[in-house]
């Protein structure tokens, strides 16, 4: 994922509205001008046109934009630029922001080409003069990396593999790292994410790795990494069950982030905590009704096993809390709920601090990273209490369950107020601009801006 030197000799793109165009077309050659008469290019938000080397002239494109003045706007637009013939292009007049305009082209540019090679070859964009260009590539690379994993189906992406690929990132930036397989999970007290994953052909585990200055500013970030989900003996229904390679997204999402903040050497003491499993059907697997006691010494009755996730970070979240970071983030694809409520663009958010929340949400506008606040209602809470154990792993009734298992979460989490868990969906079930269908990264890029702000700002 890299932009190209700048070149005057590159094709230049143009942005227009609807409301400029007519004055930019009165100035092109007769034969250009007629060229978009023909076409019937007005400078529609997203449209093209493409002018060939005329009368001498250079060729230039001309992309349409959204007016100043309009409601709806897409920050990534300029993504749609990624369907461009093959060829070097640089950007042109009328880019209102280069730095956004160039991270979309790259995010387009994205293709999944494990098992088959790319149908085409894609344009090349040089490198705005104005812009960092090592962060927009370096966050544009920690994104495919996500998408990678996501898109890899289970077969070759499986507890062994996820943890393999999570170890090289890290030795890849010589951060410390180790993981703890199978009953050594029992040695080491994180029954929950040895219950949730015994069943498995491949042994459930628990990776962690950390990075940067002990002396730095203390993040944490746990990611579910559920492999593959059949819902355990609470089996899912196919077609509930044909995404679910996608459930390991909360790992991926925390490795995109955790590769964005040590190539950018930002100056925190990282630790990331990845709970690996995956969810399968066996003699040993384990049962609605059975209880088993928590890491953090709470015991949990299964309610459904298909509601495993919330049960590998319990162990996940009460071990980080042990550390007491100063910073505590969560990813997982956790609930359907959240899907209801929100949709698979938007994904919700549950921290226990109105300051980190009103934080959160202005770093998601600023870089084109959206989340929304949904609340830990306290009402709810008492219902997840146990008649025979501490607490029960899902409630009655079926509603408000994202809210629900994010209530479960924060029974785990020592100070909520530093403590944000954040409910992905981590796919496009359909192409927009800067966001292929397939696998998808939300919420990295946002909290790679709060991060390294908030390290700066206890270095000034």
């Amino acid at each position: 994922m890299k932009l190209e030197d700048w070149s005057a000799e590159a094709t230049a793109i143009d942005f227009v509205d609807k409301g400029r165009w007519p004055q930019v077309k009165e100035s092109l050659p007769a034969v250009a001008a007629a060229l978009a008469e023909a076409t019937g290019f007005e400078g529609k938000p997203g449209s093209q046109l493409i002018v060939p080397a005329l009368d001498g002239a250079p060729p230039r494109v001309f992309f349409g934009v959204e007016e100043p003045d309009a409601k709806k706007r897409d920050r990534f637009l300029a993504g749609k630029l990624a369907s461009l013939p093959p060829g070097l292009y640089r950007f042109g007049d009328g880019v209102a922001d280069p730095t956004t305009s160039a991270l979309a082209f790259l995010l387009a540019s994205y293709s999944f080409s494990r098992y088959a090679a790319p149908k085409s070859e894609k344009p090349r964009l040089c490198a705005p003069q104005e812009i960092d260009r090592a962060r927009v590539e370096r966050i544009a690379a920690a994104v495919a990396l996500g998408r990678d994993l996501v898109n890899t189906p289970a077969n070759d992406m499986g507890p062994e593999a996820l943890a393999e690929a999570a170890l090289a990132l890290a030795a890849k930036h010589g951060a410390q790292s180790r993981v703890i397989v199978g009953d050594a999970l029992l040695a080491e007290n994180f029954p929950l994410i040895h219950a949730v994953g015994r069943a498995s052909a491949q042994a459930p585990r628990l990776v962690e790795f950390t990075h940067g200055p002990e002396d730095g500013l203390k993040v944490t970030l746990v990611g579910k990494g559920v492999c593959y989900d059949t819902g355990g003996l609470d089996i899912k229904p196919s077609s509930a069950m044909a995404l679910m390679k996608k459930d390991m997204g909360g790992a991926a999402t925390t490795l995109a982030l955790a590769a964005m903040l040590m190539d950018g050497r930002v100056p925190v003491r990282l630790r990331v905590l990845l709970p690996i499993v995956e969810n399968s059907i066996s003699s040993n697997a384990f049962r609605t009704g059975d209880i088993y006691r928590s890491r953090k010494g709470l015991t949990v009755e299964i309610g459904n096993t298909d509601a495993e996730g919330r049960l590998i970070l319990a162990d996940a979240l009460a071990y980080a809390s042990e550390d007491q970071p100063d910073l505590l983030f969560n990813f997982a694809t956790l609930t359907g709920a959240a899907r209801v409520a929100l949709g698979p663009e938007l994904p919700p958010f549950f921290t226990g601090d109105d300051a980190l929340a009103e934080e959160i949400a202005a770093h998601g506008r600023a870089v084109n990273d959206p989340v929304w606040r949904l609340p830990l209602w306290d009402n709810y809470d008492n219902g997840l209490d146990g008649k025979i154990s501490d607490l029960v792993s899902v409630t009655s009734g079926g509603f408000s369950g994202s809210i629900v298992a994010a209530l479960f979460l924060r029974r785990f989490v020592s100070d909520p107020t530093r403590w944000a868990h954040f409910d992905v969906y981590c796919w496009n079930p359909s192409t927009r601009p800067g966001r292929p269908e397939g696998g998808e990264v939300q919420s990295a890029r946002l909290l790679y801006q709060l991060i390294e702000d908030r390290a700066l700002r206890g270095k000034a």
